[in-house]
């Protein structure tokens, strides 16, 4: 229960990330703020009540209008510039990374913070500009305001040299698949399971009967939308299903495509799907792109989409495919080691509520490996590299079924070898890593 309200937080904060608009409204709420409260000591110290610091900028209400019109304009020249660079940039790295990686430039907070900076230093310097005015002692000057306001334009030029080194890295190959290995790696902490607690209530049919039931005499709940399953909110359900005493079987997962009108799930006794049906909508959401809160799968797909990008004949970068293989293997040690997805959800009393279908560990390892491997005929390196990071996968392995699966993709990479890679001591080099892969199988089974 407490990892499902993770996994919600979770995907409410990157919902919230993942745009260019949130972050700018906040600083652009707090340079009102800010100017709120030095507007009101500059009326004070026009009255006469305080005496302001010999530091603050003084001068006229047209030297102040002239200054604080340049400030404005200046910024929002500068903004629409640094920001058309960067969308072009973007653009141009998107045909390298795909359409997929601009969402990790989106949700960037050094991106989003260097607009709201900016933004918010224009709100700041225009409600400096319109406040001064004619005033029952001459010429209301917010001199306190008008000093802010060059502080906040010196940090924006600090801002602004920080933000094209970021740029300037933060599109690097490198730095982007370690950046959605990252994304990977949380997923799996998030979604790595519970283990059960003692004395937890466990009573009910068991699962196997449920799933008869269903399959037998359950009723189809239909998708309310199209789009891609994005979030499941298993307590939601729980909670339905207890209070109409029905199971769900879910038949699509987070990261599926819904058909408006085809079945998304299934309900047993049939008599209760008309009402799950209706207040299903509170319990998913749907959306026009996948997430990562809990399609683990979804970082696994773009990592293996730069990989075989980069294999294409027309970028034919093998160096970057050789690292997209690393942080594969390493996120596949993670997986065999850590993540343990629970397919049923029980009530307080302990009956199955909610059944799922989360992705397995096998269909992870085909999605990390064969596709790969389909594109890197003929190069030795990348079969060698693959065998290598199934190797460390093996090592992390706690079952026979789990090595099965590993077996089974070193399987097919040493034929491709044999069959695509034409100089002979490369085929050995290939082979001789299929033979080290082996030898860890066989060690770990003769420990178990």
């Amino acid at each position: 229960m407490i990892r499902g309200v993770h996994l919600e937080a979770q995907w409410r904060r990157e919902a919230l990330r993942t745009n260019l608009w949130v972050v700018p409204i906040l600083e652009v709420v707090l340079a009102a703020v800010l100017f709120t409260a030095t507007w009101s000591l500059d009326r004070a110290a026009y009255r006469g009540d305080i005496t302001l610091p010999s530091w603050v900028i003084s001068g006229t209400a047209d030297a102040a209008r002239q200054t604080l019109a340049a400030i404005a304009a200046s910024l929002i020249t500068v903004v629409g510039v640094v920001f058309s660079i960067m969308i072009v940039t973007l653009t141009l790295a998107s045909t390298q990374f795909g359409p997929r990686m601009l969402r990790t430039f989106i949700r960037d907070r050094t991106t989003q913070l260097t607009l709201g900076t900016f933004v918010g230093t224009f709100v700041f310097a225009i409600l400096s500009l319109v406040v001064i005015g004619p005033g029952s002692h001459g010429d209301l000057v917010p001199h306190l305001s008008i000093t802010v306001c060059m502080v906040l334009v010196m940090a924006d030029l600090a801002v602004l040299i920080y933000f094209i080194h970021h740029i300037a890295t933060s599109i690097q190959l490198p730095r982007v698949i370690a950046s959605i290995a990252a994304d990977l790696s949380e997923a799996i902490e998030a979604g790595a399971g519970e283990p059960a607690r003692a004395g937890e209530a466990v009573t009910g049919p068991s699962a196997a009967e449920l799933h008869a039931r269903l399959d037998t005499a359950g009723a189809p709940v239909p998708a309310p939308a199209s789009g891609y399953l994005q979030f499941v909110r298993h307590r939601t359900l729980v909670r339905m299903a207890a209070e109409l005493d029905a199971v769900i079987r879910l038949d699509h997962r987070p990261g599926h495509f819904l058909v408006r009108g085809h079945q998304l799930a299934t309900v047993w006794p049939a008599a209760a799907a008309p009402e799950v049906a209706r207040r299903f909508a509170r319990a998913h959401i749907t959306g026009s792109t996948r997430t990562l809160a809990q399609d683990i799968a979804f970082a696994v797909d773009q990592l293996v989409e730069i990989a075989i990008r980069a294999l294409s004949t027309a970028v034919n970068d093998t160096f970057t495919a050789l690292t997209c293989v690393d942080w594969l293997g390493e996120g596949l040690c993670r997986i065999a080691a850590h993540w343990h997805p629970n397919p049923v959800h029980r009530d307080e009393s302990g009956h199955i509520r909610v059944m799922t279908a989360p992705v397995s560990y096998e269909r992870l390892v085909q999605r990390a490996f064969e596709k790969i491997r389909q594109a890197a005929s003929g190069m030795p390196a990348i079969l060698i590299r693959q065998l290598d990071a199934l190797t460390e996968i093996m090592a992390e392995t706690r079952t026979e079924q789990q090595r099965h699966v590993l077996l089974a993709q070193a399987g097919m990479i040493e034929r491709l070898s044999r069959e695509s890679v034409t100089e002979p001591a490369d085929r050995d080099d290939v082979h001789r890593r299929y033979l080290g892969l082996l030898a860890v199988h066989a060690g770990l089974a003769g420990r178990g």
